[in-house]
């Protein structure tokens, strides 16, 4: 059996964290909710100290839960507002975090118990032209590069940023949320939320540089729709995109992983797809404003499967529930 995690708004409807669970026969069933892990949007396991590690939008900060049952060991402010990304360093030694409200950046050092013990925050700065959502720095995103510096899209100020050094300046208005890594190549994956498209960035030099540029919407979709999350399925073959007000998921593919090629768009199956995660065969997204979680066939977009979650806004495999 394979289990994920299910990560809820309170405000709409959410229950905490439900699992949900698929058996031999691909079929999803829901569990019970851990009703006391509320406005988990995003969330972290460290496997090496057993683990996991969740913002709350709501109360700013950064809980740290342990076991099955998610036991509650402690939580630390996360150095701003409205937190909606972690990323853990690859030594497991330090946590970021992104506060969307603020546009500030923390990092949280991680003592040899996996416990928060310290922390550095990096005030965001700038706008962009968008004056109902660029007045300020938004931080969306937060990742470490190889050697550990922490990296960070603020859709606020058009950049991805390193401290205070911008990474690469996107085109203003564009608004840039997520990134995705590739695994193998000096490539990275941008989604931009405003402008709805795709940017192939080139990470092999201190400046990056924006390859190629294109739209994740069908050209007929008008501009009533904002970009979500961006993901590559565990063999980086294929790259997701959501699409919210158009409700879509875009796939491209990458046999050339430097020219992504779109393959399809297909209907999410619900309102706003906030989040995408590959399983197997399977395509999972949530939709933060209703339609649950809904099972795609990642082949052809076929809906499977829809599960009824209020307020569903993150997914992720839970490797000690199966």
């Amino acid at each position: 059996m394979t289990r994920v995690l299910v990560g809820t708004y309170a405000a709409s409807g959410g229950a905490g964290l439900l699992p949900i669970t698929r058996a031999a026969d691909g079929r999803w069933t829901p569990g019970a909710p851990l009703s006391h892990v509320r406005n988990a949007s995003w969330i972290v396991a460290s496997d090496r100290h057993g683990l996991r590690f969740a913002v709350d939008e709501v109360a700013n900060e950064v809980a740290v839960y342990r076991g099955d049952d998610w036991t509650r060991i402690a939580a630390v402010p996360s150095g701003g507002s409205a937190p909606c990304h972690l990323a853990l360093s690859p030594d497991h030694r330090n946590l970021a975090v992104a506060n969307y409200g603020s546009g500030s950046v923390t990092r949280l050092a991680l003592g040899a118990d996996g416990l928060p013990q310290g922390a550095e925050t990096w005030s965001g700065a700038g706008r962009g032209p968008d004056a109902d959502r660029q007045a300020g720095p938004h931080a969306h995103w937060v990742g470490f590069a190889p050697d550990g510096t922490v990296i960070h899209v603020d859709l606020g100020a058009d950049r991805i940023m390193t401290g205070d050094r911008a990474l690469y300046a996107a085109p203003p208005g564009s608004g840039p949320r997520h990134l995705a890594r590739h695994p193998a190549a000096p490539l990275a994956y941008l989604v931009s939320e405003l402008a709805s498209t795709l940017t192939v960035l080139d990470t092999g030099d201190p400046q990056w540089r924006a390859t190629e540029i294109v739209s994740t919407l069908p050209a007929d979709a008008g501009r009533d729709s904002l970009g979500g999350e961006i993901v590559l399925d565990a063999a980086a073959g294929r790259l997701y995109v959501s699409n919210r007000g158009h409700d879509s998921i875009a796939t491209f593919a990458l046999d050339d992983p430097a020219q992504p090629r779109l393959l399809r768009h297909v209907a999410s199956g619900g309102a706003s797809p906030r989040f995408i995660l590959p399983v197997g065969d399977d395509l999972l997204v949530a939709h933060e404003e209703h339609g649950g979680v809904t099972v795609l066939a990642a082949k052809d977009g076929y809906v499977r499967q829809r599960l009824d979650v209020p307020g569903a806004a993150f997914l992720l495999i839970d490797d000690n529930g199966a």
